[in-house]
């Protein structure tokens, strides 16, 4: 799901099927998902339990609001262990060697294509912030530290 800007941005990093979030509701439009990823976390347990096949998993990884928060896993936490579905926060990875060489295989085959928006040094890091804080950022901003060696 994106903007109507990023859907050409989104299809062009691999992606099968792009909604745009400002004209249609994925979780009224009648289609049910096997996985639910959403970084952004401001739709509510019901939205994503009805959007969910039978056996299927949300994971949220971002909030909007501190009570949005709480919901996602006390509620969520109710309807996994209550129902078919799984709904819950993402919980903190453990990076190992192994998972970093294979992120790293992907990288290089060009199967996973990260999308960087800006890049600011380390002295402006207030402006990037800023900007992250606008909402409008499409893809990652990067913080660069320079080597003085």
């Amino acid at each position: 799901m994106c903007s109507t800007r990023n859907l050409e941005m989104v299809r062009s990093i691999g992606a099968d099927h792009a909604i745009d979030y400002t004209k249609e509701d994925f979780t009224r439009n009648g289609q049910q998902y096997d996985v639910i990823y959403d970084a952004i976390g401001n739709r509510s347990v019901a939205d994503y339990r009805r959007a969910l096949k039978p056996q299927g998993s949300c994971v949220i990884a971002g909030f909007t609001t501190i009570p949005r928060m709480i919901s996602h896993m006390i509620v969520g936490a109710w309807v996994s262990r209550t129902g078919n579905k799984k709904i819950g926060m993402m919980g903190v990875a453990q990076p190992n060697k192994k998972d970093l060489l294979f992120i790293s295989e992907l990288l290089e085959a060009g199967k996973v294509v990260p999308v960087i928006d800006r890049r600011y040094p380390l002295e402006e890091t207030a402006a990037a912030i800023r900007y992250l804080e606008t909402g409008r950022a499409r893809g990652k901003v990067i913080i660069t530290v320079e080597n003085h060696r």
